[in-house]
C-alpha cells in the first residue's frame, strides 16, 4: 500500500509538472527554433520585387544581397540560423529571381538600376539603418547604395566581394573589360553562352570546388538559378549586365576611399578557393579598413552554400562583440 501512495505521488507531480507553463516554455525556450521565413512582393515603380523576410522588425536589420547568377535563394540556409538574433531581409534583384523580369530590349539592366531598385524597396520597408551582406553581385549594389548615405551603414559582412582590383587577375580584368568595350557580335554571343545551364553548373558553383567534395554542393542551387534562365530574354538581362561590370572596377578608388573616411565595422569572411575573386581581394580591405576582421574561408565562390553554419557563427561574434544587436 504504502509503495502504491508513492506511485500515486509521483504520477501526480509529473502531471503537475507537466501542466506547469513555466516548465513548459523553459523546455521550449532551450530548443533552437528559428522564426519562419515569409515570402513578400512589394511594388516598386510598377514593377514587383520578391524579398525574403525573419526574425522581429524590432531588432537590427541584415540586408542580404546576392551575386550571380542567383538571387536571395542563396540564403536559405543562413537565414534562420541569424533570424533568431536579427531582422534578416533578402531581396531579389530586378531581373533576377522571383523580382519581376522586364524585357531587356526595353529596360537596359546596370549596377545603378538594381541598386536604386534595392534601395527603394528598404525605403518603401522603412528601413533606415542596417548591416549590409554583400557577395558578388551584390559588392556594386551594395556600394553604390552605400555611395549615397554612408550613415545607413551599420555595419559591413563582405563574402567573396570585391571593391579592389587585387581580386581580379589580369586576365579576369580584360575579361571585364572586353565585355563592355567589344560590341560586336560574336562578344555578345560568347556572353550569352556563358549564361548556359552547363556554364552555371561547372564553371561558377562546381569550378572552385574539388571534385571530392562535390556533395557539400546542393544542387538546389543551380537548379532554382537555371529556372529563371530559361528565356533568352532572361538570359540577356545577364549579358547586359555583364557588358556594364566594367564601369564597376572603374568605381572601386571611390568605393576604397569612402570605405577610408568613414571606417565602418567589417567582417570580411572569404572563400579563399575562389578563382574568380581570389583571396587578395580579401586582404587588400586591410589596407583602407585595418580594423576589419578577416577569415579565410575552406571554400569557393558561394562560401554560404559550402560554409553556411561558419558564416552564421562568424557574423553573430562579430555583431555581438561591437555590440550591434
Amino acid at each position: 500500500m504504502k509503495n502504491n501512495h508513492i506511485i500515486l505521488g509521483t504520477v501526480f507531480l509529473v502531471i503537475i509538472g507537466c501542466s506547469n507553463p513555466k516548465a513548459h516554455t523553459a523546455e521550449e525556450e532551450s530548443f533552437f527554433l528559428p522564426p519562419p521565413t515569409t515570402y513578400n512582393y512589394i511594388e516598386v515603380n510598377d514593377v514587383k520585387l520578391f524579398y525574403r523576410e525573419a526574425g522581429d522588425p524590432n531588432k537590427p536589420t541584415i540586408v542580404l544581397l546576392h551575386g550571380y547568377p542567383s538571387s536571395s535563394h542563396s540564403y536559405r540556409n543562413l537565414i534562420p540560423m541569424l533570424a533568431n538574433h536579427y531582422h534578416i531581409i533578402a531581396p531579389d534583384n530586378l531581373g533576377s529571381g522571383y523580382s519581376d523580369h522586364p524585357k531587356p530590349d526595353t529596360t537596359t539592366y546596370t549596377f545603378d538600376l538594381l541598386a536604386d531598385y534595392t534601395e527603394a524597396l528598404l525605403t518603401k520597408l522603412n528601413i533606415d539603418n542596417y548591416i549590409m551582406y554583400m557577395q558578388d553581385f551584390g559588392a556594386p549594389v551594395g556600394y553604390r547604395m552605400m555611395m549615397k548615405n554612408p550613415k545607413r551603414i551599420n555595419a559591413l559582412i563582405v563574402q567573396n566581394a570585391n571593391a579592389y582590383l587585387d581580386g581580379l587577375t589580369p586576365k579576369r580584368q580584360d575579361f571585364f573589360k572586353n565585355a563592355q568595350q567589344d560590341t560586336s557580335q560574336v562578344q555578345v554571343d560568347f556572353l550569352y553562352s556563358i549564361t548556359s545551364r552547363e556554364v552555371t553548373i561547372n564553371k561558377q558553383y562546381l569550378f572552385d570546388i574539388d571534385s571530392l567534395n562535390y556533395k557539400i554542393q546542393s544542387p538546389d542551387a543551380w537548379t532554382h538559378d537555371l529556372a529563371f534562365l530559361q528565356k533568352p530574354s532572361d538570359r540577356n538581362i545577364q549579358v547586359q549586365l555583364f557588358q556594364d561590370y566594367y564601369n564597376n572596377l572603374l568605381a572601386y578608388p571611390s568605393w576604397q576611399k569612402m570605405l577610408k573616411e568613414t571606417q565602418p565595422k567589417t567582417l570580411i569572411v572569404w572563400g579563399s578557393k575562389d578563382l574568380k575573386f581570389n583571396a587578395n581581394g580579401a586582404k587588400a580591405y586591410l589596407r583602407d579598413l585595418p580594423n576589419a576582421e578577416l577569415h579565410l574561408l575552406d571554400a569557393g565562390h558561394f562560401a554560404a552554400e559550402e560554409k553556411t553554419r561558419d558564416i552564421a557563427k562568424l557574423i553573430l561574434k562579430f555583431l555581438k562583440k561591437e555590440t550591434i544587436k
